[in-house]
């Protein structure tokens, strides 16, 4: 599995193509998709383009990707810097989703362990029928998510920065440490910044699911450019057969 990420915290001047308004969402993931992406992860915005948790960005970004790439899964983010570290704050917008028509909520969000409040939206979001994707940056992260005892749909094993000689080895340590504490759920691999060409040939060869995209990466595996998310799914795909 390859999931897409489309667009994260990035702003339009780190990318020419990065995709912010419903419209650039739909097209991203439906070039992601003719790529090989087989879901999308996106962070929608308001008005002023920044980042939003509010029914109605979430429930427009959700919409015009299911009508440009009917059953492709989409999921978004609830990071708590959206709400501006504001644990309520992204409480009350997520259970705003509820007005949304189910067609409009998204299939998965992701849920960072590291944050403040996490098992409270956590809650939310199975009681609106979103499955959770459990943000898993560090040892400790696994060690938090085994004392919920709280299932999710899928463990991101996430390498956020840090030298790219040691993510293989950061990576394989959360990994061994959920498997020794028996968290269940199948385990997505990735990094960000340096680590992210990294961890996708270490997930193809674990075979483990992965992503790429835009918000974890700008250019290609040897720095080259690139067009955009699909051309960003593309190499990974490649390197992935390649790799298997």
């Amino acid at each position: 599995m390859i999931k897409a990420c489309l667009n994260g915290s990035r702003t339009p001047g780190d990318h020419p193509a990065l995709p912010v308004t419903p419209l650039e969402l739909a097209e991203a993931a439906r070039e992601t998709r003719e790529a090989g992406a087989d879901a999308v992860h996106m962070h929608p915005r308001d008005a002023a383009g920044r980042e939003s948790l509010s029914a109605v960005h979430v429930g427009a970004a959700v919409r015009a990707v299911r009508q440009a790439c009917p059953g492709l899964p989409v999921g978004v983010s609830t990071g708590l810097w959206i709400s501006g570290w504001d644990p309520g704050a992204r409480r009350e917008a997520v259970r705003g989703w509820a007005a949304l028509p189910p067609e409009d909520r998204p299939d998965f969000a992701s849920v960072n362990l590291s944050e403040q409040g996490f098992s409270g939206v956590w809650q939310d979001l199975r009681r609106l029928g979103v499955g959770v994707e459990a943000g898993v940056w560090s040892v400790d992260d696994a060690d938090a998510l085994a004392a919920t005892g709280l299932e999710c749909l899928r463990v991101l094993v996430e390498i956020i920065g840090g030298p790219a000689d040691t993510s293989v080895s950061r990576a394989h340590a959360v990994l061994g440490r959920l498997d020794r504490l028996g968290v269940p759920g199948p385990r997505l691999l990735h990094g960000e910044g340096a680590p992210a060409w990294i961890l996708v040939d270490e997930a193809g060869q674990s075979g483990l699911a992965t992503r790429i995209g835009l918000e974890d990466v700008l250019h290609g595996p040897v720095g080259e450019p690139v067009g955009g998310n699909a051309d960003l799914v593309r190499l990974a795909r490649a390197r992935l057969v390649v790799g298997g």
